[in-house]
């Protein structure tokens, strides 16, 4: 069976196939679809296809009765499992074989309707997210050096220029959050509606991902307003799914980092990872990410590298880097990055290590010209231009950081002895970066986009002085109530799900 898997199916298989058409097409139940594809997908996988394909769809049409749709289902998750378990890259061929499958379930999906199908929040999720992970990873394929592909390989990218474009992505991912939108907010599992609802809901999270490689920053942030994905959040679709939450937070993380709104930045990244910290100190984590315990790591990881970027940039930052209380996201910080960031505070490069390991690798959607040499680089170019650009914010603000610390030591201080201490051969120079600090401290936030400072200080200039006054900060409670209350709810969710004998 190891060298060709149609010749036999083992009844646990030829069971599964004909559970999971019936639970997607038929009896349309949630619950036994996902015990199905949380559990016995993985298990059969582990038992009998570890390192190997599984069955074409053509051995198993039998079991589904010929199903178009579930065999075009089919063809895509265990195209996944095979791309997961493969110990070699991809080839040319392997990927323009997975722009096949993915063109052939949408256009079934998009052209039958919404009607009679069934797929549960993780499943639509994991296909819209290797949806757009194989087209990252197309992208920095076909912008690779030339001098290592071989001329088939060529011949194949000449022949196939309209397999993953960034337009006909797009399209895709639109298709389906449009055919979501127009269906009701509320509809039965059993409807036969919310297998197309459901995969709506995370083309969404995967636009958001999408925007973010391709550095559209502000259009990635447009994708958290947007109603399917507020209304999906927290008790809906994306609030079941723990990965697409972190993906969302993560790719709004970066967002919005590079244009410059650090608080809010710190609050959205905070949120997740004292959510993360809930989870594990409960004892929920594996059950909330699943087996791919290594990769959740390095994403948690990198958006905790995001938010040392944003301690030590933000004056007005939450999160504070407390070695005492072990509990506290700012623990995890110090503890991760702490040394990195006393090298930053003492002069050293540091910034472009830390956002070289944290934020996404980015892509240049661009369809090369394959009858010339690609020179070597062009793969990384829009990843380098992104840090370059990110760097030399960083640069900027880093004599501004040195004159914010220098006022934080003083209630009313002269401009010409601020400019010493600033190294600035002349007082205007001074008094520029003076009137720099509080515009590029002054920053959007919240969903009206209202202006706000993120400096913990007030200061203005009178005759030749400059007075200094802390920031007036003010209780908040609101934080602790809703993290109590979130809590909460975990605990609920979990003595509902227990089984009780």
């Amino acid at each position: 069976m190891a060298d060709n898997p149609d010749a036999c199916l083992p009844a646990p298989l030829r069971d599964f196939v004909f559970d999971l058409h019936d639970s997607s097409r038929r009896s349309m139940i949630e619950k036994e679809q996902k015990v199905l594809y949380k559990c016995t997908l993985g298990e059969l996988s582990g038992k009998y296809f570890s390192h190997g394909p599984w069955p074409s769809a053509e051995a198993i049409a039998s079991e589904c009765g010929g199903d178009g749709l579930f065999l075009a289902l089919y063809n895509e998750f265990t195209a996944r499992h095979l791309h997961a378990v493969s110990r070699s890259r991809p080839s040319c061929r392997d990927r323009l074989a997975g722009w096949e499958v993915y063109t052939t379930l949408f256009d079934v999906l998009l052209s039958e309707g919404s009607d009679g199908l069934l797929i549960i929040p993780e499943w639509a999720f994991d296909i819209m997210h290797e949806f757009v992970y194989q087209f990252q990873g197309f992208c920095q394929y076909r912008t690779s050096s030339s001098d290592k592909r071989k001329e088939e390989d060529w011949e194949l990218l000449r022949q196939n220029q309209d397999a993953w474009t960034v337009s006909k992505v797009m399209f895709y991912l639109h298709s389906f959050m449009e055919a979501a939108s127009s269906l009701p907010e509320n509809i039965d599992a059993s409807s036969g509606k919310m297998g197309i609802k459901n995969l709506g809901i995370f083309a969404a999270v995967a636009l958001s991902r999408l925007e973010c490689l391709l550095a559209d920053y502000t259009s990635c942030l447009d994708v958290l307003e947007m109603d399917i994905v507020k209304n999906s959040l927290d008790d809906g679709a994306i609030g079941e799914v723990f990965q697409a939450k972190i993906s969302l937070a993560y790719h709004a993380g970066v967002a919005f980092l590079m244009l410059n709104r650090y608080k809010d930045a710190i609050s959205v990244l905070e949120d997740i990872c004292s959510e993360i910290q809930r989870a594990t100190k409960s004892g929920q984590l594996a059950e909330l990410v699943g087996s791919d315990q290594q990769q959740f790591q390095k994403q948690f990881d990198r958006m905790l590298a995001l938010l040392a970027i944003l301690v030590n940039i933000c004056p007005a930052s939450t999160v504070l880097l407390d070695g005492r209380n072990r509990d506290s996201v700012g623990y995890l910080v110090r503890d991760k990055f702490g040394s990195q960031l006393l090298k930053i505070d003492g002069g050293e490069e540091g910034y472009d290590s830390l956002f070289g390991f944290a934020c996404p690798k980015f892509i240049d959607p661009a369809v090369p010209d394959y009858s010339k040499n690609l020179p070597a680089g062009l793969n990384l170019q829009t990843y380098n231009l992104q840090i370059l650009q990110f760097i030399n914010e960083m640069e900027k603000q880093r004599s501004l950081k040195n004159l914010h610390s220098y006022m934080k030591l003083y209630t009313s201080i002269g401009v010409e002895k601020l400019a010493s201490f600033n190294d600035c051969s002349e007082v205007s120079e001074c008094v520029s970066q003076l009137l720099s600090l509080k515009n590029k401290m002054l920053q959007r936030e919240g969903t009206d986009n209202s202006v706000h400072s993120a400096l913990d200080i007030h200061y203005f200039g009178e005759s030749e002085n400059i007075y200094i006054d802390e920031a007036q900060t003010e209780k908040r409670f609101e934080g602790f109530f809703l993290s109590r209350i979130s809590h909460s709810r975990d605990i609920q969710k979990a003595i509902a799900d227990l089984v009780i004998d």
